[in-house]
């Protein structure tokens, strides 16, 4: 059978999107944010692009683990876009950077069914060769960005540069290995229509659902979809849902001053040596009080686990019908209560922790009470 010459163009943006490039940081200060990624992390600096290298309206650095990568960037100048940007919303998540074949065609494929573009096609030409991108606007200022590199043999991009930069970081590894989800949250009551879009407008397909009593402690509650494109991004969305008091989602979103990126879960093989490095790094993590691991022992007792270790590493642990899963939350990256990371190790398991819900809420909520927005 003769293939189609047009099946590229037929297929949905889920379908052409082949997996993470990189999630690009806007932070006030790229330096002071790179040097915490790479202490407190593990991350190692492996480009940098600015006035040295010919940029003058930012800088940027280019972190890498595993198959991690984060481009962390600040504006040089009031009027810089970035630092605008970082002063309204703080530091955060500005793109969500996915590797296509065609950006082009890709870019053509999502504008066409309703995205709004952000950023037309665009090559980027140097003596290594051509990087080319386009992007799309999605919930709040966040963008959708398509990459093709297989033209590019130098460091990451045109203007990047692998000269001068820091050392590695000092200690072994964390070995966090690749993005597992990067998750958004959205206002109350627009849910449902972001699920649309990304099904309707990017072709992605809807994982799983949870209702608010299924997200919910006796003082606040969220509702929550994961969707996903089969091909390794999966983008869960939250939206706050009425309860006695504020929702960490809704503090979220008064302190970010709008829809945002609120965690990225970083997959690991090994996480209690993962927590152990980054513990010993300076990351600090939610607590879970001693009641948590007396319930998680009747709840996954099957399992053969090192049940002091997680405790003593404050290390949640679910199970669904694949196997189980291991998961721990760290505090807000920044000063604002917006973004945090959390490090995930899948043992079968495809969910995302339901059994850990109220013991995180919970314990988010006591952040919340300490900060006087609960």
């Amino acid at each position: 059978m003769t293939e189609n010459p047009n099946t590229e163009q037929t297929q949905t943006v889920a379908e052409q999107v082949l997996g993470w490039d990189h999630l690009e940081w806007w932070v006030g200060n790229a330096r002071a944010a790179t040097a915490w990624l790479a202490s407190g992390f593990g991350f190692e600096v492996t480009g940098y692009r600015g006035p040295e290298t010919g940029v003058h309206d930012r800088a940027s650095y280019l972190l890498e683990q595993g198959d991690i990568r984060f481009v962390v960037t600040a504006g040089l100048s009031p009027e810089s876009e970035v630092t605008k940007h970082v002063a309204l919303h703080g530091d955060g998540i500005r793109n969500l950077a996915w590797r296509v074949t065609d950006p082009a065609l890709t870019f053509e494929a999502a504008t066409r069914r309703g995205a709004s573009a952000a950023a037309e096609p665009v090559t980027e030409e140097a003596d290594e060769g051509s990087v080319t991108t386009a992007a799309v606007a999605t919930y709040g200022e966040t963008r959708i960005v398509f990459v093709d590199r297989s033209k590019w043999k130098g460091t990451w991009g045109p203007g990047f540069s692998n000269e001068r930069l820091p050392r590695r970081p000092v200690g072994p590894a964390p070995g966090l290995r690749e993005i597992d989800h990067v998750v958004g949250n959205v206002e109350e009551g627009r849910l449902d229509e972001w699920v649309a879009w990304f099904s309707d407008v990017l072709g992605f397909a809807e994982m799983k659902h949870f209702d608010a009593s299924q997200i919910s402690t006796k003082y606040s509650a969220l509702r929550s979809t994961v969707m996903f494109n089969r091909k390794g991004i999966t983008l869960p969305i939250n939206e706050p849902a009425p309860g006695l008091r504020k929702s960490q989602i809704t503090e979220y979103l008064e302190s970010f001053k709008s829809p945002g990126v609120q965690h990225i879960a970083m997959g690991t093989r090994n996480i209690l040596g993962a927590i152990d490095s980054l513990r010993d790094r300076g990351v600090r993590f939610l607590d879970m009080p001693p009641a948590y691991y007396e319930d998680a022992k009747v709840r996954c007792g099957e399992f053969d686990l090192p049940w002091g270790d997680l405790e003593r590493l404050g290390i949640e642990v679910d199970k669904d019908t694949g196997g189980y899963l291991l998961q721990i939350f760290s505090e807000t990256f920044c000063d604002r209560p917006t973004l945090f990371i959390e490090v995930i190790q899948r043992e079968g398991a495809t969910g995302f922790g339901e059994g850990n819900f109220k013991a995180l809420f919970e314990a988010i909520e006591r952040e919340q009470a300490r900060r006087g927005n609960l």
